[in-house]
């Protein structure tokens, strides 16, 4: 499925696509449906996301690199459902550290991907070895509080 959209800078660097209403429901799959995106030839996958009373795919740093684009830039998109699967590789030292804490575990388990990518991103961002080591267990606390937000 095809459209043209004008990619918006919302805020000082998040930027996004509108997404036209007969789109959205021509995915059939909801008001938030995974899709496959291609810009400028650069595929990637995302979920549209309702805002604002308008459909918007956002589109990051990386995604405009590589796809040579920037804020402004009328776009030709290429839009597909995606039904595959979305899967997560967490850590192995962070996936031990939730074997230990079941609650921790159950809780992690029962969080969107988002949110579960938000929690493995931090841990790998970590500079040093010693910052990695710390956020393990801070991250197994907050998840045994009941914390989705990282």
């Amino acid at each position: 499925m095809n459209f043209r959209s004008t990619l918006d800078l919302h805020g000082k660097t998040a930027t996004g696509l509108v997404v036209p209403d007969e789109v959205v429901e021509a995915l059939g799959s909801g008001r938030r449906p995974a899709v496959r995106v291609t810009l400028n030839g650069y595929n990637y996958r995302s979920t549209i996301a309702a805002r604002g009373g308008q459909f918007l795919i956002p589109v990051s740093a990386e995604v405009r690199a590589g796809a040579g684009i920037a804020a402004g830039d009328e776009l030709e998109v290429e839009l597909e459902l995606d039904t595959e699967e979305r899967t997560l590789e967490v850590p192995e030292d962070f996936e031990a550290a939730l074997a230990q804490d079941p609650v921790a575990a159950e809780f992690f388990a029962g969080l969107s991907l988002s949110r579960r990518r938000g929690y493995v991103d931090w841990i790998q961002q970590a500079k040093k070895e010693e910052t990695r080591q710390r956020r393990v267990p801070q991250a197994v606390q907050q998840l045994r509080e009941g914390r989705a937000d990282r």
